[in-house]
């Protein structure tokens, strides 16, 4: 699950950003554990449990435990992806802005962000296709962004240990 990995690197994204941005960085930073954490318990709850529960007999429970729409669970998975992670993704655009490498990632994050944002139409909407609009943004735009993430970290020069 890369949900966990996405924490990371916004914690490493946080310790990079300047006194002036910390502020955006660290809400980014809550913003994406909310999302890791409610991804993570949805997932674990629909691999464990729920396969356990349906044979339960119970025809309704389908409306809890899955990924099919309409489900709480389903519901919950996307707050954390189109809502939490895009906020991450739009608090976290304004620590990068120097350089003609920082400002891609910061058009790519708010691209990333508003995409996700924009998958949401598909729940009043009923219509899950739509919703694809936002795993655009989550699992496309995102890993470009990631990957540029790791460019500028690796240019970031380290202080020696006695000048820190």
């Amino acid at each position: 699950m890369t949900a966990p990995l996405m924490v990371i690197v916004m914690v490493a994204v946080h310790a990079y950003a300047s006194p002036e941005t910390k502020m955006y960085s660290l809400t980014a930073l809550a913003f994406m554990v909310l999302m890791a954490s409610i991804t993570c318990i949805v997932h674990f709850v629909i691999l464990t449990v729920s396969r356990q529960i349906e044979s339960s007999g119970f025809s309704w429970i389908s409306l809890f435990f899955s990924f099919k729409w309409p489900s709480v669970a389903y519901t919950m998975d996307i707050h954390a992806w189109d809502v939490f992670f895009a906020l991450s993704m739009l608090f976290t655009a304004p620590v990068f802005k120097i350089g003609r490498l920082e400002k891609t990632v910061r058009v790519l994050m708010i691209v990333s962000g508003l995409l996700s944002l924009a998958g949401l139409i598909g729940v009043p909407l009923a219509n899950m296709n739509l919703r694809n609009i936002g795993v655009l943004g989550y699992a496309g735009v995102s890993m470009v962004v990631f990957l540029l993430l790791g460019i500028v970290f690796g240019r970031t020069k380290q202080l020696p240990e006695d000048a820190r």
